[in-house]
């Protein structure tokens, strides 16, 4: 957003060192990680040049001055920590300091679902994880989730991470690999599909990808309660990891689940 930079600079001159100084230093920061993603791009390493990492570690130390600062003040702040799991993994910190950060997260806020989130990313390969350490947490996740809540949800997450990473041959076989489909609706059931689930911020992101995850293993009867959750409604990613085109994979995928949906009605 243009002038952003300048307003925010404005309110944290302006906050002091209380609550309002804590986001006020975290929204900075924030601006900061997406302004240096956005310079990175979201190509593997190998496809972006040296000046572009550069600029982008300029913009991830500045904000990780910022969050320090945010999560000295407040020990228990929640968006500094899970934004310091953003700049650990552009910054290259390696998996026990992601980890650490999230241990101190998740020791105030439990089961928080977007540093869980983050946390994955940090653990599959591309960024020095694995795949045993990325379904292991996943599980973990799942386990620990309260009915209703967004944990079982990185189930599914690990799930698409680890098949978009595979060959074109592997992709077709990956989804019918053993428990794989038993996990997605495992987590599905334990979610999203639970009665005692309730909408949040995360809601859209969380029932496009079961759509997603289920649409791909060729099982659109299992998708269609998410498509119709969602309505109109869905979030670029994961649809965006295979096509140029997401909004056009939605609606071909949607169609399929509700028209699957229609034949067993």
């Amino acid at each position: 957003m243009r002038g952003a930079d300048t307003w925010l600079h404005g309110a944290l001159v302006t906050a002091g060192e209380g609550p309002e100084g804590v986001l006020a230093r975290s929204l900075l920061a924030y601006h900061h990680i997406r302004t240096g993603w956005k310079i990175r791009s979201g190509y593997r390493a190998q496809h972006v040049s040296r000046d572009q990492f550069e600029e982008f570690h300029d913009y991830l130390r500045r904000a990780e001055r910022l969050l320090i600062e945010a999560v000295g003040i407040d020990p228990s702040h929640t968006l500094g920590w899970h934004l310091r799991l953003m700049t650990a993994r552009g910054l290259e910190l390696g998996q026990s300091e992601a980890k650490r950060r999230y241990d101190r997260l998740a020791a105030h806020h439990p089961g928080h679902y977007p540093a869980q989130s983050q946390l994955l990313q940090q653990l599959c390969p591309k960024w020095g994880g694995s795949w045993e350490a990325v379904h292991g947490f996943a599980d973990e996740c799942r386990r620990t989730a309260a009915p209703g809540g967004l944990g079982a949800v990185i189930t599914v997450e690990a799930h698409l991470e680890h098949w978009a990473d595979l060959s074109d041959a592997e992709q077709h076989t990956y989804w019918w690999r053993e428990g794989v489909l038993e996990s997605l609706v495992e987590a599905a059931e334990g979610s999203v599909l639970h009665p005692g689930f309730e909408r949040n911020l995360s809601w859209i992101r969380a029932h496009t990808q079961f759509a997603a995850a289920f649409s791909f293993s060729g099982q659109p009867l299992l998708a269609a309660p998410h498509f119709e959750a969602l309505g109109d409604l869905t979030t670029e990613y994961p649809w965006d990891m295979i096509s140029g085109q997401p909004d056009a994979l939605w609606r071909r995928h949607a169609d399929a689940a509700w028209a699957a949906a229609a034949r067993k009605a």
